[in-house]
């Protein structure tokens, strides 16, 4: 009965040799890997800043027009006119669980790009089955796999947050500065008087 296999359907991986036999290899590698730790900060800061912010998007409108009123039986002040924007604050919620989703994604398409090809003949995959790694200690774990997958992309990822830092270091230099605001305290003090 012959095997089906699942098509390659990974855009990311079209000519990456792992591991590099080649400069050439080398620089499409860290290019790849550059441009996926720029996408991978971009899914995590948009992700993790729509899901932050989600709350920001509920807003609250008040009426105090009866607070102040004389009413003709004591009533309790009804403040709360209507809350809106509570989709919007879903929308924003699940768009960025979709981008730490997405980024979750990338992570683990680095981590397949460089997964070693399948072992076909009988005897080695016994031997693999046999001596195959323990998790349990740390220096079975596959390093190298893990300095070809994430090596290059931590160093893009640092480079999109120092750019990024760099734009709004310049973006804030251009506003202007606010006036400092003055904060005055003040005290009161009575007396009984006989």
């Amino acid at each position: 009965m012959a095997r089906w296999t699942v098509p390659e359907l990974s855009p990311w991986r079209r000519s990456l040799r792992i591991p590099p036999d080649s400069s050439s290899a080398w620089a499409r590698l860290a290019v790849w890997e550059l441009g996926m730790g720029t996408l991978l900060y971009g899914a995590l800061g948009f992700g993790t800043r729509l899901i932050l912010t989600a709350p920001d998007s509920i807003v609250t409108v008040f009426d105090f027009t009866n607070c102040y009123a004389v009413p003709r039986v004591v009533e309790p002040c009804e403040r709360i006119a209507y809350k809106t924007g509570g989709l919007n604050a879903a929308l924003s919620l699940w768009c960025g669980v979709l981008l730490l989703a997405a980024a979750v994604w990338l992570l683990w398409e680095l981590w397949n790009a460089v997964a070693p090809p399948p072992i076909t003949d009988d005897f080695l995959q016994l031997l693999d089955r046999s001596f195959a790694r323990d998790w349990r200690s740390p220096r079975t774990w596959p390093w190298a796999r893990m300095v070809y997958a994430y090596g290059f992309t931590l160093v893009g990822v640092t480079a999109s947050v120092g750019i990024g830092l760099l734009i709004s270091a310049a973006i804030s230099s251009r506003t202007p500065a606010r006036a400092p605001s003055v904060h005055v305290e003040t005290s009161q003090r009575f007396r009984l008087v006989r």
